[in-house]
Formats: C-alpha cells, sequence, structure tokens
C-alpha cells in the first residue's frame, strides 16, 4: 500500500521532499550530516556513466533518423539549422544575461575539483574538438570530441545507405537501451538530492539556499528575452509576419506548456495553435513532434548556460571566454541530440559542467526547484517548435499567410 502510494507521487514532489528533507537533516545534523553524502556521490557518479553513451547512441540516431528523400533532406536541413540557430542565440542570451547577475552573492562553497587553468587559444579549442582516439575521447569523457565523432559517425550512416542498415538498427537499439538506463538512474534524484542537500546544509548552513530565488528569476528573465526578441523578431524578419498576431495565436499552447510541462504533452494543443495559423496538416506533423525531440532552446540553451554560471559563482570559480565558448557549443550540440531523454535537462546540464570542468554536486541545487523552472523551459521550446513552424512553412510554400493574417480562424478548415 505504502509503496503504491509513493509511485503515485510526481516526481518533481519526491525531488522537492528529498531536498527539503535533506535541508532538514543538515539543520538537525550539523557538520554530522558528511555521512549522508555518499547517497549525493552515487548519484552523482550514475549520471557521469550515463553521458559518454548516452551522447554518443543519441546524437548519432538523431543525424540517421533525418531520412534519405531529397525533399525530406531539405527540409529537415531547413529545419534543424533553424533549431540550431535559435539554440545557439538561446545559449548566447543565457550567458549574457546570467553573467550580468550575481546569482551566487557572497556564498562560496568549497569544492575538492580543482579545475586546470591551462587556457588553449581558441584554434586549439577547434583541434581539440576532433578526437584522435575516439574510444579514449569516450572512456575519458570528452564531451566536444564525443559529439562531433557521433555526428560523423551518423552523416556516414546515411552517406553508405542500405550496407549501414545493420549499424544504424543497432545503434538505435542502443539509444533504446541508454534511454531506459537514464530513466533507471533519474529515479535515484530524490534520493541524490538528500544527500547532497543535507551535507551542503550542514556543512555551510541554510544559507545556502537564499541564492536559489535570483537564479529563478534569472531564467525567466532569460527566457521571456528569447522568446519575446528572437521569435517575434523571426516571424517579423524572416518571415515578414506579424508577431503579435503569431503570440496571440500561440498563446494556447504557451500556457498549455507552461503548465504541464512537457512538450509531448502540448503536442496536440500545439498542432491546433500551428493549422490555426495556416501551417499545412503535413509540415506541422513533421516538424512538432522533431522540435519536441530535439529543439530545446529552454533546456539545451539558457537553462545550462546560467545553471553553469550559477554553479560557478556559489563555488567562486571564475569563467573566462573559452569557457563561455565551450558551454554555449556544448549546450547548443547537446541539446539537438539528446533533447528526447528522459530528463534531459540534467543529462545535458551535465554534458555542460563537465565540458568546463565544473562541480556535478551542483546540480543538487537546481533539482529541486526544478518544476519551477521547467514551466518556463517548456514554454520557451514549444514557442520555438511552432516558430520554426511557421517561418520554415513560409519558406517551403506550407503556410497560407491569408490564414495566419485572419482574425476569425477555424482550425478544421486548413490546408492539406
Amino acid at each position: 500500500m505504502i509503496l503504491q502510494t509513493l509511485k503515485r507521487i510526481p516526481f518533481w514532489q519526491k525531488v522537492l521532499a528529498g531536498f527539503m528533507f535533506g535541508a532538514l537533516a543538515g539543520v538537525a545534523l550539523g557538520e554530522s550530516a558528511v555521512m549522508l553524502k555518499p547517497l549525493g556521490d552515487l548519484f552523482i557518479s550514475a549520471i557521469k556513466m550515463l553521458v559518454a553513451p548516452l551522447v554518443f547512441c543519441a546524437i548519432v540516431v538523431s543525424i540517421t533518423s533525418m531520412g534519405s528523400q531529397a525533399n525530406l533532406k531539405r527540409l529537415s536541413f531547413k529545419t534543424l539549422a533553424m533549431f540550431m540557430l535559435t539554440g545557439t542565440l538561446a545559449s548566447i542570451i543565457g550567458l549574457t544575461v546570467g553573467s550580468a547577475f550575481d546569482m551566487g552573492g557572497s556564498l562560496e562553497l568549497a569544492t575538492s575539483e580543482v579545475r586546470e587553468r591551462d587556457i588553449p587559444g581558441f584554434a586549439q579549442v577547434l583541434l581539440n574538438m576532433i578526437p584522435v582516439n575516439p574510444f579514449a575521447s569516450l572512456a575519458e569523457g570528452k564531451v566536444l570530441q564525443i559529439i562531433v565523432f557521433a555526428a560523423l559517425v551518423g552523416i556516414a550512416i546515411n552517406a553508405v545507405g542500405e550496407k549501414a542498415e545493420p549499424l544504424k538498427k543497432v545503434m538505435e537499439a542502443g539509444a533504446e537501451v541508454m534511454f531506459q538506463l537514464t530513466r533507471m538512474v533519474l529515479k535515484l534524484t530524490p534520493i541524490g538530492v538528500f544527500g547532497l542537500m543535507a551535507w551542503v546544509v550542514g556543512e555551510y548552513g541554510l544559507s545556502t539556499l537564499l541564492p536559489l530565488g535570483k537564479f529563478i528569476v534569472v531564467i525567466y528573465v532569460a527566457a521571456l528575452i528569447h522568446i519575446i526578441f528572437v521569435y517575434g523578431g523571426l516571424v517579423k524578419f524572416a518571415a515578414g509576419l506579424s508577431p503579435v498576431k503569431f503570440f496571440r495565436k500561440a498563446m494556447p499552447a504557451q500556457l498549455v506548456a507552461f503548465s504541464t510541462a512537457s512538450s509531448f504533452g502540448t503536442l496536440p494543443a500545439s498542432t491546433r495553435c500551428t493549422e490555426s495559423m495556416g501551417v499545412s496538416k503535413r509540415y506541422s506533423a513533421f516538424v512538432l513532434p522533431l522540435g519536441a525531440t530535439m529543439n530545446m532552446d529552454g533546456c539545451g540553451g539558457i537553462y545550462p548556460a546560467i545553471a553553469a554560471i550559477f554553479i560557478a559563482q556559489i563555488y567562486g570559480i571564475p569563467l573566462d571566454m573559452t569557457d563561455y565558448m565551450l558551454i554555449a557549443v556544448t549546450a547548443t550540440v547537446a541539446s539537438v541530440g539528446t533533447a528526447g531523454v528522459p530528463g534531459s535537462a540534467m543529462v545535458m546540464l551535465t554534458v555542460t559542467l563537465g565540458a568546463v570542468g565544473l562541480p556535478l554536486e551542483g546540480i543538487a541545487f537546481i533539482a529541486a526547484i526544478d518544476r519551477i523552472i521547467d514551466m518556463i523551459r517548456t514554454a520557451t521550446n514549444v514557442t520555438g517548435d511552432m516558430m520554426t513552424a511557421v517561418v520554415i512553412g513560409k519558406s517551403e510554400g506550407q503556410l497560407d499567410v491569408d490564414q495566419f493574417n485572419a482574425e476569425d480562424v477555424n482550425a478544421e478548415q486548413q490546408p492539406s
């Protein structure tokens, strides 16, 4: 009976409970709470275990799933290019807004991890993206090298065609196995958060929790800037359409996304909204599910950029321009490859933190308030999907402009 009751509790509530009980345990036990830290270390180690094989399999599959037909290739390329463009802009906005605020305040936690400060030049950073030994890169968890190698493997599989079908199926099976393993590991999140928060609060006191409010505000500010100026700007200048009409017709799906925090759960609402804008049913049926799995400006651009800065601030670790560049590149590319993974935001944050050598223990702070952040992240993602449907749809003749501009919309009378 107790187990059945626990299963019915939403996951985010379990994580929040782990956070609260961990903080209480830290207050009660004081410095003795260090004995609970291994619970958090176990969770962090399990997350680290996932990153290399998960990113590799997910990115290979994302490349091979693009198809081989000429029209599909062109449409897929333009859609994916839009995802990458907005993802890059989201990372830049996240880095800019995050850097403008002192989210960590005077709080500086100690960390046993010491970052190497041998800063390579720009050319060396580019060279370091190419793995000399792909297997060594996988073993050492060099994320950028894994991403580049996985993308090349995916492109090669598509180029070989039918002869590579067995390998393609192996990659797809591997990705599914890694997705399932990710689900299993993420179930440990409440326990991991409990152990880490008990240790942090016991070691440093309740003042460690104060910066979280600033972090939430900064995330929301960056997301709103991205939605209004990037998405609105692309609708205005790339498609030559009214951003006001776009946002008005997109609002029902945005509200569903904000309340449910689920891109897939919002698909019926976002499909209806894009069709009310005049996007053909054929293209909306293609771009929206693809966007729900690959277009994650909120999760993969804004969130890991600001979270990395926040964690660096609370641990007193300075970041330089090379770090910012690595954060932007890693977050953008990883978001396209791993966005379909359950708990992808945490996975992508782990990838980003690992790329710049920041302590993964900082995840415990953010996981506790993930539900609040996830609401605006999802609304951002879904808005980006609808914007892509409109802008690329216009360029490919898949948008009825009169329907877009119409005040009275009947979603049942759409072009097919």
